[in-house]
């Protein structure tokens, strides 16, 4: 039986590497089942029937992805530019506009959907610019900022934002609002734009690929270990 021998270094620097990539492994696998459940979830929120968004404070967490139902009036003048993809090969932008509440309930910036480049002034699409109380449904959303530093900034001066950033866009108003964005269904409005209905869920679950890559890179290092243990312990003719 040959013995195995494969030294203090390499022994010293592949059993961590090995232990860290099982346990890489393992981690991925619990993220994989976590990531199920909130999909689950998310699904089960977009779902259900809408029910009015509580004023003041709430949880961005609990009521992120959650149907709901405002009455209140748009603020046309203070709307916001959000630059958006492409729909159907036009640039474009989606306008978020402040609703006030009913009843001093506070107000809600509210995505009313996506616009051509072209009619990004709210002047430009004069007719669609609701007046009056109404009863609005919708998505609602967490914010979001950049996820890089070296990423460009959004413009307040020239109000062409490339993020949700709902506290920014509030501070350059000078107002308070709810800590959610709420994304409108489609719905009919005069002269077709804004387009609603532009909720996107985005939450990909590549887990298993990646806990497999690690497994996989775990066990090849420990294969080639036991080989060359063996190998550097065969005896010399």
């Amino acid at each position: 039986m040959k013995k195995f021998s494969p030294g203090l270094l390499p022994t010293v620097m592949t059993i961590p590497a090995v232990l860290i990539m099982l346990a890489l492994s393992v981690w991925q696998l619990d993220r994989y089942f976590w990531k199920v459940n909130l999909l689950d979830t998310l699904q089960q929120q977009l779902a259900a029937d809408g029910v009015q968004l509580p004023s003041g404070d709430l949880s961005v967490d609990e009521w992120g992805y959650r149907r709901v139902t405002l009455n209140g009036e748009f603020q046309h003048d203070q709307e916001f530019h959000l630059f958006a993809h492409a729909l159907k090969g036009r640039k474009g932008f989606q306008i978020i506009t402040p609703f006030v509440r009913s009843g001093g309930k506070g107000t809600v910036l509210v995505n009313r959907g996506w616009v051509p480049e072209e009619k990004k002034e709210a002047s430009a699409r004069a007719e669609g610019n609701i007046t009056g109380e109404i009863e609005i449904s919708g998505i609602a959303r967490k914010p979001w900022k950049k996820s890089y530093s070296f990423l460009p900034e959004s413009n307040a001066e020239t109000n062409v934002w490339l993020y949700g950033e709902l506290d920014n866009m509030a501070k350059s108003l000078g107002i308070t609002v709810s800590p959610l964005f709420v994304e409108l269904d489609e719905m009919t409005v005069p002269g077709g734009l804004p387009v609603g209905g532009q909720t996107r869920m985005s939450v990909p679950n590549n887990h298993i690929e990646y806990a497999v890559t690690w497994f996989g890179m775990g066990g090849a290092m420990f294969v080639i270990y036991l080989l060359f243990g063996f190998r550097r312990a065969r005896p010399t003719s």
